[in-house]
């Protein structure tokens, strides 16, 4: 295995469960606070919310394992770039998504408005990390084989979907930070 491909298979083993471990400190830290973590997201699609999670981690979970298994790293470009890139965006998903709810928690539990921008920005630094895993996987030279490419993509939007729009838009845009 190459050392990118060490790297970036170190950052799954480590972020995913630091990302799912974030969660569940949260709700365990702050039980009180869980349901002010929604923001401002109304009750009638929390379920489209949490439905949507399983989507974007099959979509991560798909177009992870292509750029773990089925890319060279010697030979891939990436966006014209060399296959370390991904591990760029990779971090920007991951260290903010592990981040964000416990500062979340924080912020409801001692609120100030300083504490309203670093949620803020981890969630659109996700944004930013999951738009590049969206070109990435529509822009890796060589081309997978088959039905992977086009697996890859609609992977990265339902993952884009859920860390764009639902989280860094909207939830963004309804969370009214405690004064």
């Amino acid at each position: 295995m190459h050392r990118d491909q060490k790297i970036l298979a170190a950052l799954q083993l480590i972020g995913g469960p630091a990302v799912l471990g974030s969660y569940l400190y949260s709700f365990s830290r702050f039980p009180d606070l869980v349901s002010g973590m929604w923001g401002g997201v109304p009750e009638a699609i929390r379920g489209v919310y949490t439905a949507w999670m399983f989507v974007a981690a099959t979509g991560y979970l798909l177009f992870t394992y292509l750029f773990l298994f089925r890319t060279d790293p010697a030979e891939a470009r990436i966006a014209g770039q060399p296959y370390s890139r991904l591990l760029v965006y990779y971090a920007l998903v991951l260290i903010p998504s592990a981040a964000w709810m416990p500062m979340t928690g924080i912020l409801l539990e001692g609120p100030t408005p300083a504490l309203w921008w670093p949620v803020k920005i981890g969630l659109w630094l996700t944004l930013a990390g999951s738009l590049g895993l969206l070109v990435a996987s529509a822009r890796t030279e060589p081309r997978w084989p088959g039905p992977w490419r086009p697996l890859a993509i609609a992977g990265a939007l339902g993952f884009c979907f859920q860390t764009v729009i639902l989280d860094g838009i909207v939830w963004v845009w309804l969370f009214t930070p405690p004064a």
